[in-house]
């Protein structure tokens, strides 16, 4: 608590030579007329040029006659922690704050995010990032925005990191109108928490969210189950050019429009997959396992695996135990959508006599870390079946 109070303490002063300035100033003599006193401190003490400095001046309008108030800016932030260098990047990004009360405006936001528990050092790190932050009210904006997030998520470390990765919500009611519109549309409260714990700043910063929801509507998912917020998610990460791009690569692979608007509604998260992993999983498919590509319509989720750790071992040894008759016919889909131990159980233990050799090829198409992985399965497969 006592370093938290000394974290909190805000510093101030009437005479600068009580507090040694942490940078190197070159003070002008100070003249009757503000603005011009605010234009030569920009330029001596943070590089700004003439003109971009009267520019700053004039839009901000950033107003001191001598240099202790934007010293006493300047120790407030080097007191909670902001190096040099930070504080140099920050006047440079937002020189209004050189001009502002710490103590008024600054202190009482401190206080809330710590209140919040959030970190000092994380503090800092947003606010040199993104001075701009420091704009928006405490009262009107700052407290009910993460109000009405906290709603949604129901904790604060949730909260707190929606808040610092979406700076963009800072200013503004961008957000409560967003959510507004979204609960207006009837997307479910569960679904708009999904959007603000996944961080989807492409759909909460869209200027058609509204025609978005209809869209994915008209697609046939219901506002209320997750695939919908996916479907979302999907079309405004996925530009409409690379969309077309993906839809001519799945046709060129057999898949009608029709195929695609299915494997769509059953998983809309196979369309944020790169074009090289279709290709990559297609090719195998239809190229060296000789299945019919459109099979993978009804289970889309396989384009998400990964090749080198699913896809490829254990469609290897589905095709041994094929090649050997140990099977006569098996599904190639299945086997990918079950858990290690269940497929080393059910493709590779149960095999006593070929076991050790499918076990064998299975680590052979494994990485490293799927080699361990298949190692703790394999003790856990051999008791069930023993």
């Amino acid at each position: 608590m006592f370093n938290k109070l000394l974290y909190l303490k805000c510093v101030t002063s009437t005479a600068t030579s009580r507090y040694p300035f942490v940078f190197s100033l070159r003070f002008r003599t100070v003249t009757s007329n503000s603005r011009s006193f605010v234009i030569s401190y920009l330029v001596d003490n943070f590089g700004f040029s003439p003109e971009s400095a009267s520019e700053k001046c004039k839009s901000y309008n950033i107003s001191f006659h001598t240099p202790e108030k934007p010293e006493t800016v300047i120790r407030f932030f080097r007191n909670h922690g902001f190096s040099n260098i930070q504080i140099n990047y920050m006047v440079r990004k937002a020189p209004w704050l050189l001009s502002w009360d710490p103590c008024k405006t600054l202190l009482p936001k401190f206080e809330f995010f710590l209140s919040k528990d959030v970190s000092s050092s994380e503090i800092v790190d947003l606010i040199s990032k993104y001075p701009a932050v420091l704009r928006s009210s405490l009262k009107n904006h700052i407290v009910p925005t993460y109000e009405l997030i906290y709603k949604f998520l129901q904790s604060h470390v949730r909260t707190n990191r929606f808040m610092f990765r979406n700076t963009c919500f800072f200013s503004g009611d961008r957000l409560t109108h967003k959510i507004t519109l979204l609960l207006e549309n009837e997307v479910s409260e569960s679904n708009i928490a999904r959007l603000l714990g996944n961080h989807s700043k492409a759909v909460l910063a869209s200027n058609d969210i509204v025609k978005l929801v209809k869209e994915v509507k008209d697609l046939g998912f219901d506002p209320s189950k997750e695939s919908f917020v996916i479907a979302m998610m999907a079309i405004k990460k996925i530009s409409p050019s690379l969309w077309k791009e993906k839809v001519d690569v799945f046709k060129k692979w057999g898949w009608s429009d029709e195929a695609m608007s299915e494997a769509f509604r059953r998983h809309p998260h196979f369309m944020l997959k790169s074009i090289k992993k279709i290709n990559a999983v297609m090719n195998l498919w239809v190229n060296e396992l000789g299945r019919d590509p459109l099979e993978l319509v009804h289970r889309p989720m396989i384009f998400g695996l990964s090749m080198e750790k699913r896809i490829i071992p254990r469609t290897r040894v589905v095709q041994h135990l094929l090649a050997k008759g140990l099977r006569k016919s098996a599904s190639f889909v299945s086997p990918l959508n079950v858990s290690e131990k269940l497929f080393l159980a059910r493709f590779v233990t149960c095999f006593k006599e070929e076991s050790c050799q499918l076990l064998k090829l299975y680590q052979e198409k494994v990485s490293v870390q799927g080699k361990e992985e298949v190692g703790a399965a394999w003790g856990s497969s051999q008791i069930v079946n023993s």
